[in-house]
């Protein structure tokens, strides 16, 4: 067709006009594909957005969709039409960050206790946003004594960092107190974040902080909680001496100065030994690295209590785990939903592990059977496991002499066969309290051989109730829901406190 105007009237008209085909006709098989064609049911869409909740991507939901068919030809629509339906509802439902606070209030009215908050700029974009729901806020009252504060990168469209606050639970598993998405690492957005973890736990401050080393981080933690013990991550300081000495000898001599459990003196005389023989006393990093020695040496940081943590690797299994569940094309909105699929697949392992603990009684398998009874009674089953190989050292320990100070002894302990190393173990007389200057207690809170060889010498049958530290024991969390008299939401379902000791008599 050609159009041409026709200069004195004004008005187009047709100059000429053919009705033969002037491209081959298109075969049948293509015609779903032309964009007339392509469209998607609502009841399609309806699937879709369910299993996008489910953490499912397009790709696979279109192949779902396409089994379903009977094939791809009789699937009305493709893998971008799909995802420009995506990007309707995404607009249809107002701005990222408006979508995002509506769905956290849509999720406070299920949890009342759910905190959240959030920083927008003039033009209404989300800058930081913190949140914890209930559950946590149990969990960061039981476990919170030890709090892990770690940092991933890009983990939705906007490339905001996740920083998750996690702990340990008495199942010496990882646990979340607190998640946020920031979009800088500067140390007042890191004093905010603990400032926000301060309030939704109602003022709690942790004992001690394990991090990764930035000292924005350190800087924000000792403006927020200056009384919490800093622990600098030991894994990143070994690939740091790697990576900046370059010298396997001298990562293994610094490991063994790191994780050795040593007298301060003899750390000391260790590090001058080796920073002088491989002549890096010189370096900057070096230097850097004995300044801080005081949150990362064990002779420096005995008897400060860590939950078993030496590394940021609880954290790094823990990104693992939700980059699962999280996609880097993710909105807001939809990071939050499917984060929340990753917290309930991360607590339904502690109702497996409470479950474990319930169902029956582990095999009785050292020399000390009524103190390992004692301890498989108290302790959940993973610290149970943990506290074995203690029992087993145990055996091949011996009082070698004890000293009578009227209301208290001090014990000396050596291990059978090895000259020229001992402990000293100060007990009262009837053995109700003990301490040993190896400090293991003080730091992962189970008795060590030398507290045992002492109970053994005393005849004594149980773990004393002064030697067992609450967090680890099986009613830990159920003490902890009866006292703040709140319902425990484990499984996304309610359980109350009666019920949970209902199952503790089962198992028992």
């Amino acid at each position: 067709m050609l159009l041409r105007m026709d200069d004195e009237s004004g008005h187009w008209h047709v100059a000429y006009f053919s009705d033969a085909h002037n491209h081959h006709v298109l075969e049948l098989q293509f015609s779903s594909m032309l964009p007339g064609h392509r469209r998607m049911s609502e009841a399609d869409i309806e699937q879709m957005n369910d299993m996008r909740k489910g953490g499912i991507g397009v790709s696979r939901i279109h192949g779902f969709m396409a089994s379903l068919a009977g094939g791809y030809h009789n699937v009305p629509y493709t893998t971008r039409d799909m995802h420009n339906v995506n990007a309707k509802q995404r607009r249809e439902g107002g701005l990222d960050a408006e979508s995002c606070l509506r769905y956290l209030r849509e999720c406070k009215t299920n949890d009342p206790t759910l905190y959240y908050k959030e920083v927008v700029d003039g033009e209404g974009m989300l800058q930081h946003l913190f949140w914890c729901d209930g559950t946590s806020q149990i969990d960061y009252q039981v476990f919170g004594d030890v709090v892990a504060f770690d940092a991933t990168y890009k983990k939705n469209v906007y490339l905001s960092l996740l920083v998750v606050f996690s702990g340990v639970n008495y199942h010496n598993q990882t646990v979340v107190f607190a998640a946020a998405l920031v979009a800088d690492e500067k140390e007042e957005t890191y004093v905010w974040l603990l400032q926000q973890l301060q309030t939704s736990m109602k003022g709690k401050a942790p004992m001690s902080i394990i991090t990764d080393g930035d000292r924005q981080m350190k800087s924000a933690i000792e403006q927020v909680f200056s009384e919490a013990h800093h622990r600098l991550c030991a894994w990143h300081l070994l690939r740091n001496a790697t990576s900046n000495i370059g010298k396997p000898k001298f990562t293994r001599m610094f490991r063994d100065c790191m994780l050795g459990d040593y007298e301060v003196r003899t750390f000391q005389r260790k590090w001058f030994e080796m920073v002088e023989k491989f002549g890096v006393a010189d370096k900057r990093c070096v230097q850097d690295m004995y300044e801080r020695r005081h949150s990362w040496a064990t002779a420096h940081i005995r008897g400060k209590f860590f939950a078993g943590f030496r590394t940021t690797s609880r954290c790094e299994g823990l990104h693992a785990v939700i980059s699962r569940y999280v996609k880097s094309q993710y909105s807001y909105t939809e990071f939050l939903r499917h984060f929340h699929g990753c917290l309930m697949f991360v607590r339904a392992k502690e109702v497996e592990a409470d479950f474990e603990c319930a169902k029956g009684d582990p095999v009785m398998s050292t020399n000390l059977k009524q103190l390992e009874w004692s301890a498989a009674e108290n302790y959940t089953r993973a610290i149970f496991y943990l506290f074995v190989p203690i029992l087993d050292r145990a055996c091949a320990m011996r009082v070698v002499d004890s000293e009578d100070n009227g209301s208290y002894f001090i014990h000396t302990v050596s291990r059978y066969g090895t000259l020229g190393k001992d402990w000293r173990v100060v007990a009262t007389s009837d053995t109700r309290e003990a301490r040993c200057t190896c400090m293991r207690m003080e730091c992962f809170g189970v008795p060590c051989e030398h507290i045992i060889a002492v109970l053994v010498l005393n005849n004594v049958h149980e773990i004393r109730r002064s030697l067992i530290l609450p967090r680890w024991t099986k009613d830990a969390k159920l003490v902890a829901v009866q006292s703040m008299g709140v319902i425990l939401d484990s499984r996304h379902c309610h359980v109350d406190a009666e019920a949970l000791r209902e199952r503790r008599c089962r198992g028992h």
